[in-house]
């Protein structure tokens, strides 16, 4: 018999073109944000990825901030120019393909300065003002700094090397291969916001959404999440998995996983958002997972629906007797989502339930915690 063929390997320099199945919108509804489920076929590719893992997403920049960098610079959009890879390509596709033409590196910052002679900032730029020069920046864009000194002027090749690399945006998995074969399920929420008087949105997020059809072929590839795994499905260890938001995306193919191999043990949803009616996402899933005993406990916070807003590290401390029975138990805590603000907060009131249910000294919780670190136990997929 022939040897089978070697599974392909896809990567940034080899990305497998795939094509979108289906968007839905998550918040049907809701005024203060876009979420989306998307399916992407697999189908004939050969990908292959376990819950946890992320699929790495090289997007496309937006034609309409493409166009209107090209016209405020007084090019053509035609000029050949070098990319990243050293490759040949005219200047649109480069800006639209392979260079990141929203936030603006030090490199145009000296740029700007040096062609302009002087501006407002440029006392920001010594090195003792990184923050300073953040909080300037924020909700500021390459095309704003251009549109303030409009007499400055760039040779197309000089323009695209002041410029950093478009690089991938992770998304993790949100399904599992076991339940859906030849697919690949993301959760994505839209980047919108305002500030100084334009429109600013997320580069990969509102092309998935908003930009691509059917049609479009999506450059993606496969980045492993080796620290973001289940247990054996013989292993009857407890999980408790923490995901408010966009966060949920890795539970929902854990929990497919769980089902498709009857895997033992009990499972813990901490699930959080701004409106229950408008932003459950999955919820019948869950409700059947619930039904089957492929999840035990789900536990919801709606930080609007209510005067006081509640978030998930309140109702963590809420369930804190029972959770401190689950740790004791042997339970692996994971938390995904965001790093700023929740993963902190998880954290504090992780070691609060060990303290005040476990007995604990604030020295002797600290060490428990870190015990859970080196144990696997505690496990974070935050950005």
């Amino acid at each position: 018999m022939p040897e089978p063929s070697p599974k392909p390997a896809f990567n940034r320099k080899n990305p497998l073109l795939a094509k979108r199945k289906l968007c839905r919108l998550l918040t049907e509804g809701c005024h203060e944000k876009d979420t989306w489920h998307l399916d992407i076929s697999l189908l004939g590719s050969g990908l292959e990825f376990t819950p946890g893992d992320s699929l790495a997403v090289l997007p496309q920049n937006n034609p309409k901030l493409v166009d209107e960098l090209i016209l405020t610079l007084g090019f053509t959009g035609d000029e050949m120019v070098s990319t990243p890879a050293k490759e040949e390509a005219p200047l649109r596709q480069a800006l639209t393909d392979n260079y990141v033409i929203t936030v603006p590196d030090k490199k145009l910052l000296k740029a700007i300065l040096e062609k302009a002679g002087a501006t407002e900032w440029q006392h920001l730029l010594d090195a003792d003002k990184k923050t300073e020069l953040a909080d300037y920046l924020w909700g500021r864009e390459i095309i704003d700094l251009l549109l303030a000194h409009p007499l400055v002027k760039f040779q197309p090749s000089e323009f695209v090397g002041l410029l950093k690399k478009l690089n991938v945006r992770l998304y993790s998995v949100a399904s599992s291969l076991a339940h859906c074969p030849d697919e690949v399920h993301l959760t994505v929420a839209v980047v919108e916001y305002e500030s100084f008087g334009r429109q600013r949105q997320g580069i990969c997020s509102s092309w998935l959404a908003e930009r691509i059809d059917d049609d479009t072929p999506i450059s993606c590839f496969i980045t492993p999440g080796k620290g973001f795994r289940l247990p054996d499905p013989e292993d009857s260890t407890p999980i408790i998995m923490c995901g408010p938001g966009t966060g949920i995306a890795p539970f929902r193919a854990f929990l497919q996983e769980r089902k498709a191999t009857k895997a033992l043990g009990k499972a813990w949803l901490f699930f959080g958002e701004i409106h229950e009616t408008t932003c459950y996402f999955y919820k019948d899933e869950w409700d059947s997972h619930l039904a089957d005993d492929t999840l035990t406990k789900i536990t919801t916070a709606w930080s609007r629906d209510q005067e006081k807003k509640v978030y998930i590290q309140h109702k963590i401390l809420e369930h804190g007797a029972e959770f401190w029975e689950w740790l004791e138990q042997g339970a692996i805590f994971y938390v995904c989502g965001d790093a700023e603000r929740m993963a902190p907060d998880v954290d504090k009131a992780l070691r609060t339930i060990i303290q005040q249910h476990g007995g604990k000294s604030e020295d002797e919780s600290n060490a428990y915690v870190e015990q859970m670190q080196n144990d696997k136990r505690y496990r974070r997929d935050v950005y």
